[in-house]
């Protein structure tokens, strides 16, 4: 089998809301983000809007890994047909070959050219490791490349950028081990797999933390789909911290390896990954 890898990738998402509305939105969820408890305190007498306060918000990019891969089998097999015939045939024939009838049926072996192809995406948290195709609804909207570098200068200009904790070999590794399968070949004239991205896509994500009776809650604004969640995080620890690449991008050609010793493999060019994204 042949196996050709696109280079790594470091997209960036658009934030589509911006800080101020983020505020807005998640202040818009001050009462249902301390659930029971503002519901019953409203009971007793309706909390004021000055109760409430943000003690913290953040701007973070969440990782995700997208990566896509391609196979093509092209082989020849030997199969063997029936083939229905009226009760007087005795013999038919096929080119030079002749097969023999018996009972309204012959049975001719063919030789079947054959080709499969198949494309699939694999979508995986970079926090959790796990995959979750519901990222998917991320891949409407258009990312831009990124370097490390402006990664980086987006942690100096206060945003908190994850380091993922999926390795991009680990998981490159477990898409093709996936994308493997057996075929029935009497002879095999093509056998390739692409992994056609491999793609590390960050999304924004604001983060608001609020404060009411001595208790506190977090309000998430997704920044790409405008939605809200309550019940939220933040990721304090990670302010200021830069990004080393070794934690971001190491599939490499030996990803491939780890899982079919031997196997011939060939870097394909990054434009090729790049038409590929532009058609997602």
């Amino acid at each position: 089998m042949h196996v050709e890898i696109a280079e790594e990738r470091i997209l960036l998402l658009p934030d589509a809301v911006g800080a101020d509305q983020a505020r807005t939105l998640a202040w818009s969820k001050r009462s249902e983000a301390f659930g029971a408890f503002a519901r019953i305190g409203g009971l007793i007498s309706r909390p004021k809007e000055e109760d409430y306060e943000i003690v913290y918000n953040e701007l973070r990019l969440q990782p995700f890994w997208r990566i896509s891969a391609s196979t093509t089998h092209v082989y020849d097999r030997q199969r063997q047909h029936k083939l229905k015939v009226g009760p007087e045939v005795e013999t038919v024939s096929l080119g030079s070959q002749t097969f023999s009838a018996s009972r309204g049926q012959a049975t001719i072996t063919l030789i079947e050219n054959c080709r499969e192809a198949s494309q699939r995406d694999w979508l995986f948290d970079g926090l959790t490791k796990k995959g979750e195709p519901s990222l998917k609804a991320y891949l409407a909207n258009e990312p831009k490349p990124v370097t490390l570098d402006e990664l980086n200068d987006l942690t100096r200009a206060g945003a908190v950028v994850l380091p993922p904790q999926a390795r991009p070999s680990m998981l490159t590794r477990d898409v093709i081990s996936q994308s493997i399968r057996k075929i029935e070949a009497d002879r095999v004239i093509e056998e390739t797999m692409r992994i056609d991205a491999i793609d590390l896509i960050y999304r924004p994500v604001y983060a608001h933390r609020l404060k009411w009776q001595g208790k506190e809650a977090v309000v998430e604004v997704d920044a790409v789909l405008g939605e809200t969640k309550t019940a939220g995080t933040t990721f304090e620890t990670y302010v200021g911290k830069l990004v080393d690449r070794e934690l971001l991008l190491d599939a490499g050609l030996e990803a491939a390896n780890m899982v079919l010793p031997g196997v011939t493999l060939a870097r394909i060019i990054v434009s090729r990954a790049a038409k590929f994204n532009a058609k997602t």
